[in-house]
């Protein structure tokens, strides 16, 4: 059975102790914990956090961090990246790392918000934190627009968050009503 994938966005520069590096170093890190697989942007900031504490759970092995990045080098991705998968699609690979099963949104800026939009047209459950500033404290209990992604879900929504131990709960709780998948433009509902 695939193991689903769990997208950590944000901030592509924080420093190391700051509030965002540490609430992505722990979401990473339970993100691993709870059996599912990281995906991110590969480089600095939230990525590097977030894959830093993927690296530091018990359960990490190697292939469990994915790491999307936007040159064409491999080798541009973060240490912690197992897979790096060099796209040279610059800022459009955010669409990429947004098409995960789940995205956690940890403060970010307009790279961040187009992360998230991508994530909302996308179909994808979202978990933003509401505690660290940036576009995830912006959006976190929102919804993008009016439409109704599933009819199902009458809370469908951009789920806030405060901490990584509340936003698996909130993964681990409804990943499994989040299977519909963007099947194009034309085929919008």
């Amino acid at each position: 059975m695939r193991r689903k994938i769990i997208a950590i966005i944000g901030d592509a520069i924080c420093e190391e102790g700051s509030q965002k590096f540490n609430l992505a170093y722990e979401a990473g890190k339970a993100v691993i914990d709870a059996g599912f697989r990281l995906q991110c942007g590969g480089y600095g900031g939230v990525m590097n956090a977030s894959c830093k504490g993927a690296r530091s759970s018990s359960k990490y092995r190697e292939g469990d961090i994915i790491g999307i990045v936007p040159s064409f080098n491999p080798a541009d991705a973060n240490g912690y990246v197992d897979i790096s998968i060099a796209t040279g699609l610059d800022l459009f690979r955010n669409i990429i790392v947004a098409n995960a099963d789940a995205v956690i949104a940890v403060g970010g800026g307009a790279g961040t918000l187009t992360e998230i939009a991508n994530a909302w047209l996308l179909k994808r459950l979202i978990v933003a934190f509401s505690n660290c500033n940036g576009w995830s404290e912006k959006v976190a209990g929102t919804r993008l627009d009016g439409r109704v992604r599933y009819p199902n879900i009458p809370d469908d929504k951009i789920y806030g968050v405060t901490s990584a131990n509340e936003a698996l709960e909130v993964i681990t709780r409804l990943i499994d009503k989040y299977t519909a998948h963007h099947h194009g433009i034309g085929a919008c509902e």
